[in-house]
């Protein structure tokens, strides 16, 4: 984890409402895992106060123009307007100065004895969830997986990085809402009909938790493996104010156990957490 003074590189617009955001970071291509987070300030003053919490979407190494210079690392976040931050965001320009701690959490497992890397991948963004499954993109594809992308949005302006992500090699499948891009309904719909065809594919999933319970009952129910990537506020970003708690597998009424997604999280294997059952209360607090 480093505590930095960087620069920004470039702030892109990718769609109505949603921007990209290169910063210079020494070392970030080393160092981020897919899933962790960086916690940002854009400003010296007290306007916002707090850091902002905002996913890795990608990392790399910037070729200058002029081949006497070095190269530089750099990573991307990408950010939807929002709020007064956000808005303040959209000003940034190829220079200005920002505060970067990072890289944060515990990422997406993979590659080790107790999580190899799955045959048969199915990753499931919904909107700015999409921005963490880019990096684990990489990693699958990089160990042999055959990955897939379902993307759900609101409307087609939802939809992002789909061309990132086909550069890739990854197959990729569009639901909206409004049908405006894609196959009309819910992602989870096109997730049912893909396990159903890959039985024994790993799922990852981020999103918002309405997406996220209901891919979570689908996973139980296929028996399929999932890990998901939680969006949460966050104040500190490392453990500290416990503003971004959310309940294990363990809680009940006389036993609370909760978990912090910046230090603990933000993925989670799907089994360590208390999942809403279909009538919205907790499997736990019905015990």
């Amino acid at each position: 984890m480093k505590d930095i003074r960087t620069s920004v590189l470039y702030n892109r617009k990718m769609a109505p409402g949603y921007y990209c955001l290169g910063i210079a970071a020494p070392d970030y291509p080393a160092l981020a895992q897919a899933g962790q987070f960086v916690m940002l300030r854009i400003t010296q003053g007290y306007d916002p106060l707090l850091r902002r919490p905002f996913g890795i979407f990608r990392t790399g190494v910037l070729e200058g123009a002029n081949p006497q210079l070095p190269a530089q690392d750099y990573m991307e976040v990408v950010y939807k307007v929002v709020g007064h931050g956000t808005r303040l965001m959209t000003h940034l320009n190829p220079g200005d100065e920002v505060s970067l701690l990072g890289p944060l959490g515990e990422g997406f497992r993979l590659g080790s004895s107790t999580h190899a890397a799955p045959q048969d991948a199915l990753l499931v963004g919904g909107g700015i969830g999409v921005v963490p499954l880019f990096m684990l993109a990489q990693r699958l594809v990089e160990q042999g997986s055959r990955v897939r992308l379902l993307l759900g949005g609101r409307s087609c302006t939802d939809i992002l990085a789909v061309t990132e992500f086909e550069r890739l090699g990854v197959e990729t499948y569009v639901a909206t809402d409004d049908g405006t891009l894609g196959e009309e309904g819910l992602v989870t719909r096109v997730l049912e009909r893909k396990l159903h065809k890959y039985p024994y594919a790993c799922v990852f999933a981020c999103g918002p938790m309405p997406m996220l319970n209901a891919v979570e009952h689908i996973c139980t129910q296929a028996q399929a493996p999932l890990q998901v990537s939680l969006e949460a506020l966050m104040a500190c970003g490392v453990g500290a104010c416990l503003g971004c708690v959310v309940k294990g597998r363990e809680h009940s009424t006389h036993h609370p156990d909760y978990l912090c997604t910046c230090k603990q999280g933000p993925v989670f294997d799907a089994r360590e957490l208390s999942w809403p059952d279909r009538t919205g209360s907790t499997v736990e607090e019905q015990k």
